[in-house]
Protein backbone atom coordinates (compact mmCIF):
# COMPACT_ATOMS: atom_id res chain seq x y z
CA UNK A 1 0.00 0.00 0.00
CA UNK A 2 1.42 3.46 -1.28
CA UNK A 3 1.39 6.58 0.89
CA UNK A 4 -1.13 8.99 0.18
CA UNK A 5 -0.35 13.06 1.13
CA UNK A 6 1.84 13.55 3.93
CA UNK A 7 0.09 15.77 6.83
CA UNK A 8 2.35 17.65 9.03
CA UNK A 9 0.98 21.36 7.33
CA UNK A 10 -2.72 20.28 7.98
CA UNK A 11 -2.73 18.76 11.93
CA UNK A 12 -6.18 19.20 12.99
CA UNK A 13 -7.80 17.46 9.95
CA UNK A 14 -5.09 15.05 10.48
CA UNK A 15 -5.67 14.56 13.74
CA UNK A 16 -9.92 14.08 13.06
CA UNK A 17 -8.75 11.07 10.64
CA UNK A 18 -6.78 9.43 13.29
CA UNK A 19 -9.74 9.62 16.04
CA UNK A 20 -12.47 8.85 13.15
CA UNK A 21 -9.96 5.63 13.04
CA UNK A 22 -9.92 4.90 16.61
CA UNK A 23 -13.65 5.50 16.74
CA UNK A 24 -14.30 2.77 14.96
CA UNK A 25 -11.41 0.36 15.86
CA UNK A 26 -12.96 1.00 19.61
CA UNK A 27 -16.77 0.55 18.63
CA UNK A 28 -15.77 -3.20 17.47
CA UNK A 29 -13.57 -3.84 20.24
CA UNK A 30 -16.14 -2.82 22.75
CA UNK A 31 -18.98 -4.40 21.35
CA UNK A 32 -17.50 -8.11 22.21
CA UNK A 33 -16.74 -7.41 25.40
CA UNK A 34 -20.17 -7.85 27.19
CA UNK A 35 -20.42 -10.89 25.30
CA UNK A 36 -16.82 -12.85 25.04
CA UNK A 37 -16.75 -14.08 28.78
CA UNK A 38 -20.23 -15.13 28.61
CA UNK A 39 -20.17 -17.07 25.90
CA UNK A 40 -16.34 -18.39 27.88
CA UNK A 41 -18.74 -19.69 30.42
CA UNK A 42 -21.32 -20.98 28.04
CA UNK A 43 -18.56 -23.54 26.48
CA UNK A 44 -17.58 -24.64 30.12
CA UNK A 45 -21.17 -24.67 31.38
CA UNK A 46 -22.06 -22.21 33.61
CA UNK A 47 -18.47 -22.45 36.03
CA UNK A 48 -18.06 -18.71 36.65
CA UNK A 49 -14.43 -19.72 38.55
CA UNK A 50 -12.83 -21.72 35.78
CA UNK A 51 -14.40 -19.31 32.96
CA UNK A 52 -12.64 -16.82 35.08
CA UNK A 53 -9.68 -18.25 34.91
CA UNK A 54 -9.35 -19.63 31.14
CA UNK A 55 -10.96 -15.41 30.30
CA UNK A 56 -7.49 -14.92 32.30
CA UNK A 57 -5.46 -17.21 29.68
CA UNK A 58 -7.13 -15.47 26.86
CA UNK A 59 -6.24 -12.20 27.52
CA UNK A 60 -2.55 -13.31 28.84
CA UNK A 61 -2.35 -14.97 25.39
CA UNK A 62 -3.30 -11.42 23.27
CA UNK A 63 -0.81 -9.70 25.84
CA UNK A 64 2.20 -11.81 24.78
CA UNK A 65 1.49 -11.17 21.06
CA UNK A 66 1.14 -7.55 21.63
CA UNK A 67 4.80 -7.65 23.55
CA UNK A 68 6.46 -9.56 20.38
CA UNK A 69 4.30 -7.79 17.94
CA UNK A 70 4.09 -4.37 19.27
CA UNK A 71 7.75 -3.23 19.10
CA UNK A 72 7.81 -4.42 15.18
CA UNK A 73 4.73 -2.55 14.12
CA UNK A 74 5.96 0.55 15.80
CA UNK A 75 9.12 -0.15 14.13
CA UNK A 76 7.79 -0.64 10.74
CA UNK A 77 5.74 2.53 10.99
CA UNK A 78 8.88 4.13 12.03
CA UNK A 79 10.22 3.03 8.57
CA UNK A 80 7.22 2.89 5.86
CA UNK A 81 4.58 5.23 7.46
CA UNK A 82 1.55 5.29 10.22
CA UNK A 83 -1.17 4.32 7.48
CA UNK A 84 -0.12 0.82 6.02
CA UNK A 85 0.31 -0.38 9.60
CA UNK A 86 -3.07 0.99 10.51
CA UNK A 87 -4.84 -0.11 7.39
CA UNK A 88 -3.41 -3.64 7.99
CA UNK A 89 -4.36 -3.58 11.45
CA UNK A 90 -7.61 -3.36 10.68
CA UNK A 91 -8.13 -6.04 8.08
CA UNK A 92 -6.53 -8.35 10.67
CA UNK A 93 -8.40 -7.63 13.34
CA UNK A 94 -12.01 -7.33 10.39
CA UNK A 95 -10.74 -11.26 9.87
CA UNK A 96 -10.30 -12.13 13.15
CA UNK A 97 -13.74 -11.34 14.87
CA UNK A 98 -14.55 -13.87 11.73
CA UNK A 99 -12.96 -16.20 13.13
CA UNK A 100 -14.10 -15.47 17.06
CA UNK A 101 -17.47 -15.29 14.93
CA UNK A 102 -17.56 -18.86 13.89
CA UNK A 103 -15.70 -20.74 17.15
CA UNK A 104 -16.89 -24.34 18.09
CA UNK A 105 -15.33 -23.95 21.18
CA UNK A 106 -12.87 -22.31 23.47
CA UNK A 107 -9.63 -23.43 21.80
CA UNK A 108 -10.99 -21.40 18.64
CA UNK A 109 -11.69 -18.54 21.20
CA UNK A 110 -8.01 -18.23 22.87
CA UNK A 111 -7.06 -18.67 18.47
CA UNK A 112 -8.93 -16.04 17.58
CA UNK A 113 -7.81 -13.71 20.88
CA UNK A 114 -4.07 -14.23 20.03
CA UNK A 115 -4.76 -13.20 16.39
CA UNK A 116 -6.08 -10.03 17.65
CA UNK A 117 -3.12 -9.53 19.74
CA UNK A 118 -0.89 -9.37 16.69
CA UNK A 119 -3.18 -7.18 14.47
CA UNK A 120 -4.29 -4.62 16.78
CA UNK A 121 -1.36 -2.32 16.28
CA UNK A 122 -3.67 0.86 15.61
CA UNK A 123 -4.13 1.99 18.77
CA UNK A 124 -0.50 2.29 19.10
CA UNK A 125 0.06 3.72 16.18
CA UNK A 126 -2.57 6.10 16.54
CA UNK A 127 -0.09 7.54 19.46
CA UNK A 128 2.89 7.92 17.08
CA UNK A 129 0.62 9.59 14.48
CA UNK A 130 -0.52 12.32 16.93
CA UNK A 131 3.32 12.66 18.21
CA UNK A 132 4.05 13.28 14.54
CA UNK A 133 1.33 16.20 13.78
CA UNK A 134 1.40 17.96 17.11
CA UNK A 135 3.21 20.08 18.42
CA UNK A 136 4.31 18.98 22.08
CA UNK A 137 2.77 21.08 24.53
CA UNK A 138 -0.76 20.65 22.74
CA UNK A 139 -0.30 16.60 22.79
CA UNK A 140 -1.83 16.06 26.23
CA UNK A 141 -4.86 17.48 24.94
CA UNK A 142 -4.59 15.64 21.45
CA UNK A 143 -4.14 12.71 23.28
CA UNK A 144 -7.22 12.99 25.90
CA UNK A 145 -9.23 13.36 22.09
CA UNK A 146 -8.10 9.29 21.84
CA UNK A 147 -9.47 9.12 25.25
CA UNK A 148 -12.74 10.54 24.56
CA UNK A 149 -13.20 8.83 21.41
CA UNK A 150 -12.14 5.50 23.46
CA UNK A 151 -15.27 6.81 26.04
CA UNK A 152 -17.69 6.72 22.98
CA UNK A 153 -16.10 3.23 21.52
CA UNK A 154 -17.43 2.53 24.99
CA UNK A 155 -20.91 4.49 25.49
CA UNK A 156 -22.12 2.85 21.94
CA UNK A 157 -20.27 -0.08 21.50
CA UNK A 158 -20.67 -2.43 25.02
CA UNK A 159 -23.94 -1.06 24.72
CA UNK A 160 -24.72 -2.28 21.16
CA UNK A 161 -22.60 -5.55 21.88
CA UNK A 162 -24.60 -6.34 25.29
CA UNK A 163 -28.42 -5.22 22.56
CA UNK A 164 -26.53 -7.92 19.79
CA UNK A 165 -25.74 -10.63 22.22
CA UNK A 166 -29.05 -10.82 23.70
CA UNK A 167 -30.20 -12.38 20.72
CA UNK A 168 -27.90 -13.89 19.55
CA UNK A 169 -23.72 -14.51 21.32
CA UNK A 170 -22.47 -15.07 18.19
CA UNK A 171 -24.51 -11.25 17.15
CA UNK A 172 -21.73 -8.92 18.13
CA UNK A 173 -18.72 -10.38 16.62
CA UNK A 174 -20.16 -10.40 12.99
CA UNK A 175 -21.31 -6.84 14.07
CA UNK A 176 -17.55 -6.63 14.74
CA UNK A 177 -15.81 -7.85 11.55
CA UNK A 178 -17.98 -5.26 9.76
CA UNK A 179 -16.71 -2.24 11.73
CA UNK A 180 -13.39 -2.97 11.52
CA UNK A 181 -13.42 -4.15 7.79
CA UNK A 182 -15.53 -0.39 7.13
CA UNK A 183 -12.43 1.21 9.17
CA UNK A 184 -9.81 -0.68 6.98
CA UNK A 185 -11.86 0.19 4.08
CA UNK A 186 -12.06 4.47 5.00
CA UNK A 187 -8.43 4.19 6.14
CA UNK A 188 -7.99 3.19 2.48
CA UNK A 189 -9.37 6.13 0.81
CA UNK A 190 -9.03 8.94 3.01
CA UNK A 191 -6.32 8.66 5.57
CA UNK A 192 -3.37 10.29 5.01
CA UNK A 193 0.62 9.76 6.04
CA UNK A 194 2.07 11.46 8.51
CA UNK A 195 5.66 10.64 8.86
CA UNK A 196 7.51 12.20 5.74
CA UNK A 197 10.01 10.38 4.07
CA UNK A 198 12.92 12.56 4.84
CA UNK A 199 11.82 11.81 8.64
CA UNK A 200 11.79 8.02 8.75
CA UNK A 201 14.37 5.48 9.94
CA UNK A 202 15.37 2.36 8.64
CA UNK A 203 14.18 -1.12 10.09
CA UNK A 204 16.41 -2.76 12.35
CA UNK A 205 15.62 -6.18 14.38
CA UNK A 206 17.40 -4.69 17.32
CA UNK A 207 14.74 -1.88 17.27
CA UNK A 208 12.39 -4.19 16.82
CA UNK A 209 12.48 -7.14 18.67
CA UNK A 210 10.65 -6.38 22.77
CA UNK A 211 13.81 -6.01 24.68
CA UNK A 212 15.40 -3.46 21.90
CA UNK A 213 12.12 -1.37 21.84
CA UNK A 214 12.09 -1.11 25.95
CA UNK A 215 16.28 -0.32 25.70
CA UNK A 216 14.77 3.14 24.43
CA UNK A 217 13.00 3.76 27.80
CA UNK A 218 16.20 3.78 29.55
CA UNK A 219 18.14 6.46 27.81
CA UNK A 220 17.16 8.53 31.22
CA UNK A 221 15.58 8.59 34.24
CA UNK A 222 12.40 10.40 33.54
CA UNK A 223 11.68 8.58 30.89
CA UNK A 224 12.24 4.99 32.50
CA UNK A 225 10.36 6.46 35.93
CA UNK A 226 6.76 7.39 33.46
CA UNK A 227 7.42 3.79 31.84
CA UNK A 228 6.90 2.26 35.14
CA UNK A 229 3.98 4.49 36.08
CA UNK A 230 2.29 4.16 32.81
CA UNK A 231 3.04 -0.02 33.79
CA UNK A 232 1.44 0.08 37.17
CA UNK A 233 -1.35 1.88 35.19
CA UNK A 234 -1.95 -0.78 32.65
CA UNK A 235 -1.65 -3.58 35.45
CA UNK A 236 -4.22 -1.98 37.33
CA UNK A 237 -6.63 -1.26 34.27
CA UNK A 238 -6.12 -5.10 33.80
CA UNK A 239 -8.69 -5.86 36.10
CA UNK A 240 -11.79 -3.97 34.37
CA UNK A 241 -11.81 -6.01 30.95
CA UNK A 242 -10.87 -9.72 33.03
CA UNK A 243 -13.33 -9.24 35.92
CA UNK A 244 -15.75 -6.49 35.78
CA UNK A 245 -18.46 -8.34 33.52
CA UNK A 246 -17.70 -11.48 35.60
CA UNK A 247 -17.61 -9.72 38.94
CA UNK A 248 -20.93 -7.79 38.20
CA UNK A 249 -22.67 -10.64 37.19
CA UNK A 250 -21.69 -12.75 40.61
CA UNK A 251 -21.94 -9.76 42.82
CA UNK A 252 -25.28 -8.07 41.57
CA UNK A 253 -26.76 -10.43 39.77
CA UNK A 254 -26.53 -7.86 36.08
CA UNK A 255 -27.19 -9.82 32.86
CA UNK A 256 -25.62 -9.20 29.39
CA UNK A 257 -27.99 -6.13 28.79
CA UNK A 258 -27.21 -4.43 32.64
CA UNK A 259 -23.45 -4.84 31.79
CA UNK A 260 -23.46 -3.12 28.83
CA UNK A 261 -25.26 -0.01 29.98
CA UNK A 262 -22.93 -0.02 32.47
CA UNK A 263 -19.96 0.14 30.38
CA UNK A 264 -21.88 2.65 28.42
CA UNK A 265 -22.10 4.98 31.30
CA UNK A 266 -18.47 4.47 32.32
CA UNK A 267 -17.81 5.69 28.72
CA UNK A 268 -20.01 8.72 28.82
CA UNK A 269 -18.08 10.02 32.62
CA UNK A 270 -14.41 9.31 30.72
CA UNK A 271 -15.22 11.19 27.34
CA UNK A 272 -16.54 14.00 29.17
CA UNK A 273 -13.22 14.40 31.44
CA UNK A 274 -10.84 13.62 28.76
CA UNK A 275 -12.44 15.16 25.73
CA UNK A 276 -13.88 18.42 27.66
CA UNK A 277 -11.65 18.72 30.87
CA UNK A 278 -7.80 17.54 29.92
CA UNK A 279 -7.10 20.65 28.06
CA UNK A 280 -8.12 23.31 30.70
CA UNK A 281 -6.65 21.32 33.39
CA UNK A 282 -3.64 20.75 31.87
CA UNK A 283 -3.21 24.71 31.08
CA UNK A 284 -3.71 25.22 34.19
CA UNK A 285 -2.25 23.20 36.54
CA UNK A 286 0.42 21.27 34.01
CA UNK A 287 0.86 17.38 32.96
CA UNK A 288 2.63 16.70 36.14
CA UNK A 289 -0.31 18.09 38.49
CA UNK A 290 -2.90 16.07 35.89
CA UNK A 291 -0.65 12.82 36.34
CA UNK A 292 -0.65 12.86 40.12
CA UNK A 293 -4.51 14.11 40.10
CA UNK A 294 -5.24 11.47 37.47
CA UNK A 295 -4.01 8.61 39.70
CA UNK A 296 -5.00 9.10 42.69
CA UNK A 297 -8.40 9.18 41.18
CA UNK A 298 -8.17 6.20 39.64
CA UNK A 299 -7.15 4.62 43.15
CA UNK A 300 -9.71 5.88 44.82
CA UNK A 301 -12.83 4.46 41.95
CA UNK A 302 -11.18 1.34 42.24
CA UNK A 303 -11.29 1.14 45.66
CA UNK A 304 -15.10 1.93 46.11
CA UNK A 305 -15.78 -0.84 43.37
CA UNK A 306 -13.85 -3.18 45.72
CA UNK A 307 -16.13 -2.30 48.73
CA UNK A 308 -19.44 -1.84 46.70
CA UNK A 309 -22.03 -4.31 48.31
CA UNK A 310 -24.76 -2.81 46.22
CA UNK A 311 -24.82 -2.13 42.73
CA UNK A 312 -25.46 1.10 42.99
CA UNK A 313 -22.36 1.97 45.45
CA UNK A 314 -20.69 0.76 42.61
CA UNK A 315 -22.20 3.37 40.24
CA UNK A 316 -20.88 5.97 42.70
CA UNK A 317 -17.04 4.97 41.98
CA UNK A 318 -17.55 6.02 37.98
CA UNK A 319 -17.52 9.58 38.41
CA UNK A 320 -14.36 9.21 40.48
CA UNK A 321 -13.13 6.55 38.27
CA UNK A 322 -13.25 8.72 35.26
CA UNK A 323 -10.49 11.14 36.35
CA UNK A 324 -8.20 8.70 36.00
CA UNK A 325 -8.29 9.51 32.56
CA UNK A 326 -6.49 12.70 32.97
CA UNK A 327 -3.21 10.70 33.63
CA UNK A 328 -2.58 8.64 30.56
CA UNK A 329 -2.47 11.09 28.11
CA UNK A 330 0.01 13.30 30.44
CA UNK A 331 2.13 10.76 30.57
CA UNK A 332 2.06 9.71 27.14
CA UNK A 333 2.71 13.67 26.28
CA UNK A 334 5.54 13.54 29.03
CA UNK A 335 7.19 10.90 27.84
CA UNK A 336 6.57 11.80 23.77
CA UNK A 337 8.80 15.18 24.92
CA UNK A 338 12.03 12.90 25.44
CA UNK A 339 12.61 10.90 22.07
CA UNK A 340 12.92 12.47 18.52
CA UNK A 341 10.47 12.43 15.80
CA UNK A 342 12.21 9.41 14.05
CA UNK A 343 11.63 7.45 17.44
CA UNK A 344 7.99 7.95 18.16
CA UNK A 345 6.77 4.94 16.58
CA UNK A 346 9.53 2.55 18.61
CA UNK A 347 8.41 4.66 21.60
CA UNK A 348 5.03 3.87 20.65
CA UNK A 349 6.09 0.32 20.35
CA UNK A 350 7.67 0.22 23.52
CA UNK A 351 4.53 1.82 25.19
CA UNK A 352 2.80 -1.28 23.50
CA UNK A 353 5.19 -3.81 25.05
CA UNK A 354 4.79 -1.89 28.35
CA UNK A 355 0.98 -2.83 27.93
CA UNK A 356 1.69 -6.24 26.82
CA UNK A 357 3.86 -7.32 30.19
CA UNK A 358 1.24 -5.72 31.95
CA UNK A 359 -1.21 -7.72 29.62
CA UNK A 360 0.70 -11.09 30.56
CA UNK A 361 0.57 -10.56 34.58
CA UNK A 362 -2.47 -8.68 34.82
CA UNK A 363 -5.11 -10.94 33.70
CA UNK A 364 -4.23 -14.18 35.40
CA UNK A 365 -3.23 -12.38 38.41
CA UNK A 366 -6.68 -10.98 38.69
CA UNK A 367 -8.91 -13.25 37.97
CA UNK A 368 -6.65 -15.65 39.98
CA UNK A 369 -7.35 -13.46 43.06
CA UNK A 370 -11.27 -13.11 41.90
CA UNK A 371 -11.30 -17.01 41.81
CA UNK A 372 -9.46 -17.15 45.57
CA UNK A 373 -11.49 -15.20 46.81
CA UNK A 374 -14.93 -16.46 45.61
CA UNK A 375 -13.82 -20.03 45.33
CA UNK A 376 -15.24 -22.93 47.52
CA UNK A 377 -11.23 -23.40 49.02
CA UNK A 378 -11.73 -19.40 49.70
CA UNK A 379 -9.89 -17.91 53.31
CA UNK A 380 -12.34 -15.40 53.18
CA UNK A 381 -14.95 -14.04 50.95
CA UNK A 382 -13.80 -10.82 49.07
CA UNK A 383 -15.14 -10.87 45.74
CA UNK A 384 -14.10 -6.72 45.18
CA UNK A 385 -10.04 -8.18 46.27
CA UNK A 386 -9.18 -7.47 42.86
CA UNK A 387 -10.03 -4.21 42.78
CA UNK A 388 -8.84 -3.25 45.79
CA UNK A 389 -5.84 -4.91 44.39
CA UNK A 390 -5.56 -2.16 41.55
CA UNK A 391 -6.46 0.69 43.94
CA UNK A 392 -3.30 -0.63 45.41
CA UNK A 393 -1.00 -0.42 41.86
CA UNK A 394 -2.38 3.20 41.21
CA UNK A 395 -1.25 4.61 44.99
CA UNK A 396 1.85 3.28 43.67
CA UNK A 397 2.26 5.18 40.60
CA UNK A 398 1.42 8.20 42.02
CA UNK A 399 4.59 7.74 44.40
CA UNK A 400 6.67 7.22 41.32
CA UNK A 401 5.68 9.81 39.52
CA UNK A 402 5.46 12.33 42.19
CA UNK A 403 9.34 11.57 42.25
CA UNK A 404 10.04 11.06 39.10
CA UNK A 405 8.90 14.12 38.13
CA UNK A 406 10.43 16.18 40.10
CA UNK A 407 11.13 19.84 38.64
CA UNK A 408 14.36 19.66 40.72
CA UNK A 409 15.37 16.49 38.24
CA UNK A 410 14.33 17.67 35.16
CA UNK A 411 16.43 16.81 32.42
CA UNK A 412 16.79 18.69 28.96
CA UNK A 413 13.59 17.39 26.58
CA UNK A 414 13.39 17.43 22.54
CA UNK A 415 11.19 19.89 21.12
CA UNK A 416 9.40 18.11 18.05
Amino acid sequence: MSDTSTVPARPRAAILFILITVLLDMLSFGIVIPVLPKLVEEFLSGDTAEAAVIYGLMGTAWALMQFICAPIQGALSDRFGRRPVVLLSNLGLGLDYIVMALAPNVLWLIIGRTISGIASSSFSTAGAYIADVTPVEERAAAYGKIGMVFGLGFVFGPALGGWLGSFDPRLPFWGAAALSLLNAGYGFFVLPESLPPQSRMAFGWRRANPVGALVLLRSHHELFGLAAVAFLGYLAHAVLPSTSVLYMGYRYGWGTASVGLMMAGVGVAAMIVQGGLIRPITARFGERATLLAGSLSGAAGFFTYGVATEGWIFCLGIPIMAFWGLSGPATQALMSRRVRLSEQGQLQGAIASINGVAGLLGPTLFTEVFASFIGPGAAGHLPGAPFLLASLLLVSAAAIAWRTTDPSRQLPRYRN
